[in-house]
């Protein structure tokens, strides 16, 4: 039995969405458990997961100030502004949490598309940034500013560079909305590589690093999957019994597909996930896409 003077550590998270809400319930009971929101009518979702609800808004420092001294850990998974090359969100939460020094640790959610594209390349967390979209910029920004505040105040931060999110009971997270829509991808000589994580493990991942992160640490946050973009919707399509989608060249995509998906077909990269098994001693769940989906 604890001794009635046990505190338990305070966690705040900070864009507590669909992961986030994964990550609640493995720590309800471990944590004192904060979850800040924009949004006042998501506050009973959240006091129903198990954390304390508290009203703020990343794009408006005013609203932060309570942040200070409140928390042991934080869990950033907010996403940056959906414009510009730097990210105020991130900036106005450092600042907040500067105020009074009890944070010790830090995660952050970040993304894989800071490399830009590798040409399909199999590499691990030493290979250095290289961002071709202003919303890999804004990631790298956000990573830089976070670096800064660990060195700066003490905190042991951890950095997760995350690449597609997907489930099957997450909004917008399973690829048979895609392939009910038709929609095409690449032909198997232009296709590009990408990378997986079934969000169950990445709430695992983002619990793990809390513990377990060494300090200024990147970890890639992917599974085992070594597939093609065009090979993984053909699984999927097979998994969920639906015609494969068309192959089309790159010529053809950029005249049929918006903007943001030819950007995710002009990246080809494979991520190595060893840090994230033998030192954040993850074991994968889902260790490929043909698991989890």
């Amino acid at each position: 039995m604890l001794p009635s003077t046990f505190k338990r550590p305070v966690l705040l998270i900070v864009g507590c969405g669909d992961v986030g809400l994964r990550v609640l319930r493995l720590l309800k009971g471990r944590y004192r458990l904060l979850a800040l929101t924009s949004t006042p009518s998501r506050a009973e979702v959240l006091r129903a997961a198990g954390a304390v609800p508290l009203i703020g808004n990343l794009d408006d420092p005013a609203t932060l100030w309570r942040l200070a001294g409140l928390a042991d850990a934080v869990l950033h998974l907010a996403p940056p502004p959906l414009q510009g090359s730097t990210d105020p969100r991130t900036r106005n939460l450092l600042a907040a949490l500067a105020r009074k020094g009890r944070v010790r640790c830090l995660v952050y959610g970040s993304t894989s598309g800071v490399y830009g594209d590798c040409g399909g390349t199999r590499f691990d967390e030493t290979r250095a940034v290289n961002p071709g979209t202003d919303r890999a910029k804004r990631r790298v920004d956000a990573e830089s500013r976070i670096r800064w505040f660990g060195q700066a105040h003490g905190v042991r931060v951890a950095i997760l560079r995350i690449p597609g999110i997907y489930a099957i009971d997450r909004e917008g997270g399973h690829p048979r909305e895609r392939l009910l829509r038709g929609t095409a991808v690449l032909n198997a000589e232009d296709d590009v590589y990408t990378n997986h994580i079934h969000a169950d493990d990445l709430a695992r991942a983002c619990v793990a690093a809390l513990t377990h992160a060494l300090p200024q640490r990147v970890v890639h946050a992917s599974d085992d999957t070594d597939l093609t973009m065009g090979s993984y919707f053909d699984l999927a399509a097979d998994v969920c019994g639906l015609p494969r989608p068309p192959r089309i060249s790159r010529a053809e995509a950029s005249e049929r597909l918006s903007p943001m998906l030819l950007s995710f077909m002009s990246e080809s990269r494979r991520l190595d996930n060893q840090r994230l098994k033998r030192e954040l001693r993850v074991v994968l769940r889902y260790p490929t896409v043909k698991d989890g989906l």
